[in-house]
């Protein structure tokens, strides 16, 4: 399912953007040495309810997941780079974390990830891997003008990465949103430019480059949705909730 939006929906859609920014950036502020997985998840739950928002995640159940994801956030450690379901783990100073939220505000979902280093010990080659998926992001959103398509977003993507040094997965990549989390058009972080569907104003992407340091191979934990480096290597994701207009993209998930 694909879903264009009214300009009038689009400013709902910016609610639910503010709201999900806002929200990581106090998570982030908030994480220390010591913090535990769980609290995360405490206090996303709590800023949702506080909100009025509706959590995508807790019922979630797809094929690729192992039951309903239960929680609120997913939080990946280090060689965790997509889904992490929050455990009983106190971060350690260095620590890799990636913290990807998706919620529903006023019926019309938004969603975003960002990756940072906890504590003062951050390793030189996980702020270059950080840095790399931001500029993928930026490339990508740059090429996502109206009239383009889909396999130019992952072109940008993808280019970026490669010159930067990273395998790239295909698996698992950016997605539409609207009013549920993962809608068509899936939006590979590699591909083929001038190829997919033609993007449309109104249409809502969530795009999202992520890498792994030294492999392009996940394995699946036990608790059968955290996806991992299948090396022990690190990983880095990124991610914008973007909108389609005649003026071209504009980036939702962020604070006015």
């Amino acid at each position: 399912m694909i879903e264009i939006f009214s300009p009038t929906d689009l400013e709902r859609a910016k609610a639910s953007g503010r709201f999900i920014a806002t929200t990581l950036r106090s998570l982030q502020d908030r994480v220390e040495v010591g913090t535990n997985l769980l609290e995360i998840d405490e206090w996303t739950k709590e800023m949702i309810s506080q909100a009025g928002a509706t959590s995508c995640y807790v019922d979630y159940d797809p094929s690729f997941g192992d039951g309903p994801f239960g929680h609120y956030i997913c939080t990946s450690v280090n060689d965790a780079v997509l889904h992490g379901m929050p455990h009983d783990y106190a971060l350690k100073n260095g620590d890799l974390l990636t913290l990807d939220l998706a919620v529903s505000l006023n019926g019309i979902v938004a969603d975003a990830a960002i990756s940072f280093t906890v504590g003062e010990l951050a390793d030189p080659a996980d702020v270059k891997m950080i840095e790399a998926t931001q500029r993928a992001l930026a490339a990508g959103i740059a090429a996502a003008q109206p009239g383009a398509r889909i396999g130019d977003i992952s072109h940008a993507i993808g280019s970026v990465l490669t010159a930067a040094g990273y395998p790239v997965n295909t698996d698992f990549g950016g997605h539409g949103v609207g009013t549920t989390m993962h809608q068509e058009p899936h939006i590979s972080n590699a591909g083929r430019a001038g190829e997919g569907c033609k993007l449309r104003p109104g249409l809502l992407l969530a795009i999202e480059p992520w890498i792994m340091a030294d492999t392009a191979d996940l394995v699946t934990d036990a608790d059968g949705w955290t996806l991992r480096s299948v090396t022990g290597s690190r990983t880095a994701h990124t991610e914008h909730t973007i909108a389609i207009t005649d003026k071209g993209p504009v980036i939702l998930t962020t604070v006015d």
